[in-house]
């Protein structure tokens, strides 16, 4: 098994003992991420159409640090404090994917790391 740890500085710094992806033979599994600006590490200022955003962001830089970028997501994980945002990720969704789409798991939970109101980690497969 080749294992690889990807960090990048245009993502957030992990704010715990993980690393930002590991790519196991080609699958690079993303850890979480949440809207915290990478410079800053501070939550995007804005509303939630901003936080969405930043954190498309913050999974796109981490998908190239491993080589590859968002269109070779196959799993996309959505954790969301209030499920009634859920129409808004999709339209900006289809801003950074287009068809055939990944599988993807919407999850509605209490609370996020530093307040954040969204939190997605993402599987991608590498072409080899």
């Amino acid at each position: 098994m080749t294992r690889e740890i990807i960090n990048t500085a245009q993502a957030p710094q992990a704010i715990g003992t993980y690393s930002q992806a590991v790519n196991v033979n080609g699958t690079v599994y993303m850890s979480g991420q949440i809207p915290l600006d990478p410079s800053s590490m501070e939550l995007v200022a804005g509303d939630m159409s901003a936080q969405i955003i930043q954190v498309f962001e913050n999974l796109q830089a981490v998908a190239r640090a491993a080589g590859g970028d968002l269109v070779d997501v196959v799993k996309l994980n959505v954790f969301l404090t209030d499920l009634s945002h859920f129409p808004l990720v999709n339209e900006i969704m289809a801003r950074y994917f287009q068809q055939p789409y990944p599988a993807r798991a919407a999850i509605g939970v209490a609370a996020l790391p530093k307040g954040a109101q969204v939190e997605m980690d993402a599987i991608l497969v590498l072409e080899r």
